[in-house]
């Protein structure tokens, strides 16, 4: 596998999923199923954007404040903030297979 696909899936959770909104009803429940089994990988995945996002905030705090340099530091700043609403829909996706509750 290629370093770029490794990274992908360090980051990124939907190739651990299946679509439960197709195929016949036996395939969509075996699909929800696996998905439910799979769930138990989210808060891993919530782990990384947290401490990634805070490691990002916290080396463009440090830019900012040493140097002054806005512009670099808000190239930090935006991924670190995208860590929140990653974690919100992750959390709500989690939360619904754990509860059996589809969305």
């Amino acid at each position: 596998m290629s370093f770029s696909t490794l990274l992908y899936r360090y980051f990124f959770y939907d190739w651990l999923f299946r679509d439960a909104s197709r195929g016949t009803l036996w395939q969509r429940s075996a699909a929800w199923g696996h998905n439910r089994a799979q769930a138990r990988w989210l808060p891993t995945y919530m782990r990384r954007w947290l401490v990634s996002g805070g490691l990002l905030f916290a080396v463009a705090w440090c830019i900012e404040s040493m140097t002054g340099c806005t512009v670099l530091s808000a190239f930090l700043y935006v991924p670190s903030v995208l860590a929140v609403p990653f974690n919100a829909v992750t959390a709500l996706c989690w939360a619904c297979l754990v509860h059996n509750r589809p969305l």
